[in-house]
């Protein structure tokens, strides 16, 4: 079984002696989005800590975008509820990257594969280079939206 797995677990049972109701809510979700992501297709798996971690930010994604809605809908304390989930999935994941370490990958990834005056049509090298170094500690959204930036100048 995982580390992280196991981590998580332990975690849960801590926060449900301290009966941290926000925290044990939030692994509880989160084990559950696991076990389904290891019985989902046609055979049950053992989700690594790399698979947790894509797990992980994708959770967190949908929290940030989910705290987000709720602010332009005027539900605040909605937003706040997952914003404080979103503080206890990002204790699970990877220190994050700076805007500037991401910066700092792509360019040097340009660099690699040969892509400075290609323009647009290297987003795919550039981006296959990119994403395995960047995984689970940056927004994908923003990592893309750099590399395209770096590749039009």
């Amino acid at each position: 079984m995982s580390a992280l797995k196991d981590r998580l677990r332990a975690d849960l049972t801590t926060a449900i002696k301290a009966r941290d109701d926000l925290r044990s809510s939030t692994l509880r979700m989160l084990l559950t989005a696991i076990t389904n992501a290891e019985v989902a297709g046609k055979s049950q798996v053992e989700l690594s800590d790399d698979d947790i971690v894509g797990l992980l930010s994708t959770e967190a994604k949908k929290r940030r975008e989910a705290a987000t809605a709720f602010e332009d809908g005027g539900r605040l304390e909605m937003a706040a509820k997952e914003r404080a989930e979103l503080e206890v999935l990002t204790d699970y994941l990877p220190q994050q990257l700076t805007e500037a370490e991401v910066s700092e990958i792509i360019t040097a990834a340009i660099a690699k594969v040969g892509a400075a005056g290609e323009g647009m049509k290297a987003m795919g090298k550039v981006m296959g280079v990119v994403t395995p170094q960047v995984k689970g500690r940056a927004d994908g959204s923003a990592v893309a939206a750099e590399v395209r930036r770096q590749l039009s100048a």
